[in-house]
């Protein structure tokens, strides 16, 4: 069972790190449909590396049962982190519109890891 826990962590820690790092070259090495930027493998890639580290926490403690709270702050953490980026690097939507609704999505993933940090 640990073992299958730390391959998944590990393929899904390398194939988010591709994305996030070379996502147009990434994308086309691995055969997927092309994209006009970036923005979205980097975003998929920054989901992948944070459920590799709620795998990792989920391996490294013993008796868990779950993910749960902690997990959760994680996949949050990293998602914040690359959009958070993307809008400040102006990589991001390029209306005002989709912009908006991205530092909305931030805010609430933030607000969500306050309430999930003092429930843990």
């Amino acid at each position: 069972m640990q073992q299958l826990l730390w391959i998944e962590t590990l393929l899904k820690l390398s194939v988010g790190l591709a994305l996030v790092l070379a996502p147009l070259s990434t994308i086309k090495l691995f055969g997927l449909p092309p994209t006009g930027s970036g923005f979205w493998p980097r975003l998929l890639g920054s989901l992948l590396i944070g459920i590799a580290g709620a795998l990792f926490l989920e391996g490294s403690v013993p008796e868990s049962r779950g993910l749960g709270l902690a997990g959760c702050l994680i996949v949050n953490f990293s998602a914040v982190s690359m959009m958070s980026a993307l809008l400040v690097l102006e990589a991001g939507p390029p209306s005002a519109r989709g912009r908006a609704v991205m530092w909305a999505l931030v805010i609430l993933l933030v607000w969500l890891s306050v309430l999930e940090i003092a429930n843990l």
